[in-house]
Order: C-alpha cells, then sequence, then structure tokens
C-alpha cells in the first residue's frame, strides 16, 4: 500500500490575483526583496502582499546605530525618543512631543514617513473644503436644488440629473490653483528620501508631479485603469490634469488618491476611457459631456459614494505596517476606509496629527506615541520645518517652482 508523502513546501504559493502583478512590480523598488538600508544590511523583505516581514523600530535602530558607528556625530535624544528603540525610558508610558517627532526625523530614524492628506491642506490654496460651517462646498451645493448635499457625490443622483455634479465640477476646473507652503513640505520630504506614501483624499491634483504621461498600448486586453497601474497613474493619457502644471511634483508612484481625481474620465455605460481633458470643453460650456461611441454620460475618474476606491488604494497593505512614522495633515477622519488608516501603523509608531481640530482616534482612542498639533495647518507645518532646520530650503523650493509656474503662465 503506497503511502502517503507529505507534499514539499514549495508546492504551496500563495495566490496571487494576476491584475496585481503590477502592483508588485511597482513596490518592488520601493519594499523589495533584498534593499539595503543605510546600515548596509537589508532592512526589510516584502516578498508578497500576504508574506510582509516588518520591524519598524529595529529598523531604526539600526539606522541610529549605523550612524553613531559609522563616525557621524553622535545625537542625544531625549527620553521619550530614546525609548522607541529600547535605548532608555518606558516605552508604555513615556509621551511623545513635536521636540521628539523632530528629533527623530534628524537622525533619520524614520526614513519610511507614510502621509494621510485631506481638504485642509488645500484650502489656502483656494480650493473650499467640504464641512466647513458657510464656506465648505456641502454648505455651497443648495443652490443645485439636491434632496440632501451628499447627492452630488452618488451614483443614482449623478444618472438621473448630472448638471449639479458638472456645474461644480466647473467651478473647480475654472479656479486658478497653486500648491501652498504644505505641499511643498511634502514635496521636500520626498526630495530627502523620507516619504514612503503620500495617501490623500483631494481631488485637485495638487500633490502631483507635473508631467505629461505617454499613452498606454492596449496590451493583454487591460482595462483602462489596470493599464494605467502600470505607468502608476491614474491618468494614462498625452494630456496633463487641469492642475497638473500648478502641482507640487510629488511623483506618481509616491502618490494615493485615495478618492481619485479629474485627470482621466470614464462612460458610464460603455466604460470607454478618455483623457481629463476631453471633458474640459464641455464642462466649461455647461454642456454634459456624452461618449462619442454610445452617447452615455462620461464621468470623470473621482469616486463616488459607493463606488470601488482605485487599485492603488491597496498599495496600504504594504505601506502602514511598514511605516516608522505617520503624519496626518488637515483632514476630518470621517470618510471610511480612508479614515481607519489612522491606526494601520503598528503601536509602537509615533503619529503626529496636525491639523484645526482634534479627530479620529486621536480623540477617542489615544495612543502614547500620538503628537498632536492643533490650530492652523499651514502654521503647523510651517513650525514643524522650523524645528527641523528646514526653513531656508523649502524656501528655497517654493521660490523655485513659483517662478517656474510663472514661466508657463505666461
Amino acid at each position: 500500500m503506497a503511502r502517503w508523502a507529505r507534499p514539499a513546501l514549495s508546492a504551496f504559493r500563495p495566490w496571487r490575483p494576476a491584475g496585481w502583478r503590477s502592483l508588485f512590480t511597482e513596490v518592488g523598488d520601493v519594499l523589495g526583496e533584498g534593499r539595503q538600508g543605510p546600515s548596509g544590511r537589508t532592512d526589510m523583505v516584502a516578498t508578497s502582499l500576504w508574506g510582509v516581514r516588518t520591524a519598524p523600530c529595529a529598523v531604526g535602530l539600526a539606522v541610529l546605530n549605523s550612524s553613531i558607528t559609522g563616525g557621524r556625530r553622535p545625537i542625544s535624544f531625549s527620553a521619550s525618543a530614546s525609548s522607541i528603540f529600547g535605548s532608555g525610558g518606558n516605552s508604555k508610558k513615556e509621551k511623545l512631543f513635536l521636540q521628539d517627532i523632530v528629533e527623530l526625523i534628524q537622525a533619520r530614524a524614520c526614513q519610511r514617513v507614510v502621509v494621510m492628506v485631506g481638504a485642509g491642506i488645500s484650502t489656502p490654496s483656494g480650493i473650499p473644503d467640504f464641512r466647513s460651517p458657510g464656506s465648505g462646498l456641502y454648505s455651497n451645493l443648495q443652490q443645485y436644488g439636491l434632496p440632501y448635499p451628499e447627492a452630488i457625490f452618488e451614483l443614482a443622483f449623478f444618472s438621473h440629473n448630472p448638471k449639479p455634479f458638472f456645474t461644480l465640477a466647473k467651478e473647480l476646473y475654472l479656479r486658478s490653483c497653486r500648491p501652498n507652503v504644505i505641499h511643498y513640505f511634502l514635496r521636500l520630504l520626498h526630495d530627502k528620501g523620507l516619504l514612503q506614501r503620500l495617501y490623500t483624499q483631494n481631488i485637485d491634483g495638487l500633490e502631483r508631479a507635473p508631467v505629461i504621461l505617454k499613452p498606454i498600448p492596449d496590451i493583454m486586453n487591460l482595462t483602462y485603469k489596470q493599464s494605467a497601474l502600470f505607468n502608476h497613474d491614474l491618468a494614462a493619457s498625452g494630456s496633463p490634469h487641469p492642475c497638473a502644471y500648478s502641482a507640487s511634483g510629488i511623483p506618481a508612484s509616491k502618490l494615493v488618491e485615495a478618492h481619485g481625481s479629474f485627470a482621466s474620465a470614464t462612460c458610464t455605460v460603455c466604460q470607454r476611457p478618455s483623457p481629463g481633458k476631453d471633458i474640459w470643453a464641455d464642462v466649461t460650456e455647461d454642456r454634459i459631456p456624452r461618449c462619442p461611441v454610445c452617447t452615455g454620460i462620461v464621468k470623470p475618474d473621482v469616486v463616488f459614494f459607493g463606488e470601488a476606491l482605485p487599485q492603488r488604494f491597496l498599495l496600504h497593505v504594504l505601506d502602514f505596517p511598514m511605516a516608522d512614522l505617520l503624519l496626518i495633515l488637515g483632514t476630518s477622519l470621517e470618510v471610511e476606509p480612508f479614515a481607519s488608516l489612522s491606526e494601520a501603523v503598528q503601536s509602537s509608531v509615533p503619529r503626529l496629527l496636525i491639523n484645526r481640530d482634534l479627530v479620529g482616534p486621536f480623540a477617542w482612542r489615544p495612543r502614547s506615541r500620538d503628537v498632536v498639533q492643533l490650530g492652523d495647518v499651514v502654521h503647523g507645518v510651517e513650525r514643524l520645518a522650523e524645528l527641523l532646520g528646514w526653513t531656508q530650503e523649502l524656501q528655497d523650493l517654493i521660490q523655485q517652482e513659483t517662478e517656474k509656474l510663472d514661466g508657463r503662465d505666461k
């Protein structure tokens, strides 16, 4: 009688959706196996969506040790900052302050910074937010005769009456929007090699790099959004976003637009994709954009209530467990599933909230590693830049990019 033999472990491989191969190709450059950290050792290994090995605190300690043993000037940490690396203090009792976050960044102990932003970072650029009394978008939508403000972003209402949405879209299209100091601070974070990923709820495109993308061929019968993923962007067209030339310059590979953008559009009937620029003329002339193939309504790829989020949003499964600092700016943390990401980092990872109000888990389930700076978001970011010693670099970057934008506008 033949005996049962245990199959080799190599015979079992985790199932991976074929459509996500491009996603793994992308994150391999950032999180891939064999990545060498500043210490000369492999800091982390990420072989698949289901097989991530992370140890942010250990990584931070390796970076700290390498900076000292490598001949750099040793940095004296506060007890709170030191406790993160197990080099002093009680990690369960020590409370962090803004200065502790600054020390960790200066020591490059935080090199995988994940950032979450909302409408509060775009209001200084002249773009209204959604919920501010008297000035938010929801407060100004009554003129459109909506049954309730949120209806303007619901598919059922849009299919029945798309006019209110496109009236609002026209207002956003025609605004002369430029990045502000917050956007450029995030750009500086990227330029210094500290930004793991930027997750934005905004649809204005101010975080984007001002580049013109090349068209992507229809290979392997991929859908438009799947093809766009190969180019690390939802705007897989030969044209920029409406605000692309007023963007702060963060590359698409570092950006997750959780709620989509106006950079591309899709027919609601036949699903034919098109560049966002193809509907600008109709929108600005108060016409409903129609598909040239089936005459269906063409909708910008802005995520409505009940719609699936972009595929790139699933990068959070890798990014947040690997983060060594979470920075949250200008958001109410009310819209799911984006809001829940604020609790997706490990409990030992510091979370810094710079916001007008105390929101989300910072209000109802704070952690010992939380740092909160309430008030004007611009002032909070400027204060952080000042403590980091980045003020001059930030001013130089703003001047440099402003001159570029002025030149393009001439």
